[in-house]
This record gives C-alpha cells, structure tokens and sequence, in this order.
C-alpha cells in the first residue's frame, strides 16, 4: 500500500470514529502538527506508534505498516496549488519570502533556515476587533549558515 492509500484509509477512519487531530495525536509522544504531517504521507512514525495510531483508528496492518515507510516527501500537490488554504500559504510565500530573506540575512548571515530541524504550530487566537478567528502558523527552524570549504 502506498502513502497517498494510506492517507486515505487513515482520513476515511477519522471521520468515521469523529476524532480531531488533537485527540488522535494524544496517543503520540510527538506534536499535532507532526502527528498530521505523518498521516498525511509527509514524515516517518516509528513502529510502535504507528501501532498506537492504528489501535485508535482500528487501522489494517497494511495502513500501520505504510506508516513506517519512508515517504517521498513534497510530491502529494501540484503546484501552484489549487486547494484555497494551500493556494493562499504559496501566494504569501511569493509575496514575502524576499522580506523574510533580507530579514534572515540580517539577522542571522548567510544560511537558511532548516526545514528538517524543525517546529511548525498551527493556532487560532481572538481577533481583537470581534468576528471570525485570527490564524497563528509559527514556523520554527534552526539557522544553517553555508560555510567556506
């Protein structure tokens, strides 16, 4: 069975059980947004928790195993994106990601910023000015300065 199968089965047995994310992740020893990113088809599980996961999602052993293969990482969208969250997180990034590298050079040198050590968090908080939620996504990654050699 492949990642993209996977994910499937595993969305499939969310809905069917009317589980969040948050309370499928309590069985993990891992974040949220890793536990999602895993499920999804993008990170590796251990076995063990694979086991855990598929114990609370009553998921085949096929789909536990597929868990605990290495993905093929950044293949699962077309790009552009069209899905209107994923369009909109790629539309920033083309208008600020020349800020936010002029304000990494500045900052910290020369390098970039890692994208395998590595938080992401997703939250909502409470606009101040009343109505519908404000969303936080914090990317958290460790400064990798390019070296002579």
């Amino acid at each position: 069975m492949n990642r993209q199968e996977a994910t499937q089965k595993i969305l499939a047995a969310k809905i069917k059980k009317g589980l969040t994310w948050a309370e499928i992740a309590k069985v993990s020893e891992n974040s949220e947004t890793w536990v999602v990113t895993a499920l999804l088809g993008q990170a590796t599980m251990t076995r063990p928790e694979a086991e855990k996961i598929g114990k609370l999602l009553e998921l085949d052993e096929e789909v536990v195993q597929a868990l605990t293969v290495v993905p093929l990482r950044g293949q699962i969208m077309e790009m552009p994106p069209t899905d209107p969250i994923a369009y909109r997180l790629y539309e920033m990034m083309l208008q600020y990601a020349p800020t936010i590298r002029e304000l990494i050079l500045e900052k910290a040198g020369e390098g970039v910023m890692s994208a395998i050590n590595f938080n992401l968090g997703v939250d909502t908080q409470e606009d101040p000015k009343g109505g519908d939620p404000r969303i936080v996504i914090t990317l958290n990654g460790k400064f990798l300065p390019f070296r002579a050699w």
